[in-house]
């Protein structure tokens, strides 16, 4: 099962620039466009969180219009950009969106590697939480299928990632009770995270939690503390988990075009070294 991963697309309308700067839905069609080409194609696209800039109707639609030219299935998790309603009430033909109790939490049960998507939003916030509403859900559905390969998807990281402006923003609440229940159940292979613009990997009850760069602007790397919060125009990236001989293997890919690639080795099998 090939799992790809894209996050924080921040899409505004056409013309309008994030920050003064990035107009974030001119760099969503390239990253349609490089995912389409992987061969072999991923089974599922996740697309964890940020979905829009501002939770407004017309930018759901404008999105959901680029992703139309996705061939992949893909699914949706909201973040502190998002507003559920407005999701779902874009998005109709995704009925799983519909969650429980107002949340966006969902399984995804149709392949070798079960999904489980937690909500963390707290509308209006930038921060993330798990109450125990959330929680419960989850040990319930992981108590479900104890020995089936899962990965957990959420948008806000339940661990510090050092970068001080995004963690003072980051999962405030639930992070050490998510950890006693990922740590009671050995079939988590992963937990995957946006929010941060940044690829970052941690261990985290007993798994390993991880964050996804965005395809538009990426958070600049300032370990310093009390950094100001800044962003830089990183080359724009993606995630790809690979289930492979019982293990999820992640490649951190490049969506920009560059030259290349150029064989090692010459049409009689020799080294190319001049």
């Amino acid at each position: 099962m090939l799992i790809a991963q894209i996050s924080d697309l921040h899409i505004r309308m056409p013309g309008q620039k994030a920050y003064r700067r990035v107009e974030t839905d001119s760099y969503l069609p390239p990253a349609v466009h490089a995912l389409n080409r992987l061969n072999p194609a991923p089974d599922v696209v996740i697309i964890s969180g940020d979905l829009t800039d501002f939770g407004k109707r017309e930018e759901y639609a404008h999105l959901k219009n680029m992703l139309n030219a996705l061939r992949a299935p893909y699914f949706l998790m909201p973040g502190n950009h998002d507003a559920r309603e407005t999701l779902m009430e874009t998005f109709t033909g995704h009925d799983y969106l519909r969650g429980i109790d107002g949340f966006v939490q969902y399984a995804v049960e149709d392949y070798p590697v079960r999904l489980l998507m937690l909500d963390t939003v707290v509308p209006m916030h930038g921060h993330g939480t798990l109450c125990a509403r959330r929680l419960d859900w989850l040990r319930a559905r992981l108590a479900e299928q104890p020995e089936r390969p899962t990965v957990i998807a959420m948008h806000h990281p339940p661990f510090l990632t050092g970068i001080e402006y995004m963690d003072n923003i980051g999962l405030l609440e639930g992070a050490e009770a998510l950890k006693a229940i990922v740590s009671a159940h050995s079939n988590v292979e992963r937990i995957l995270c946006g929010h941060l613009h940044r690829s970052i990997f941690r261990r985290f009850g007993g798994t390993i939690a991880s964050t996804c760069p965005s395809p538009a602007h990426q958070i600049a790397l300032n370990l310093q503390p009390d950094a100001p919060g800044q962003f830089v125009m990183e080359p724009p990236a993606f995630h790809l988990h690979d289930w492979r001989d019982g293990a999820l293997i992640t490649h951190h890919a490049y969506i920009d075009d560059y030259p290349g690639p150029y064989p090692f080795h010459d049409e009689n099998g020799g080294l190319i070294d001049e």
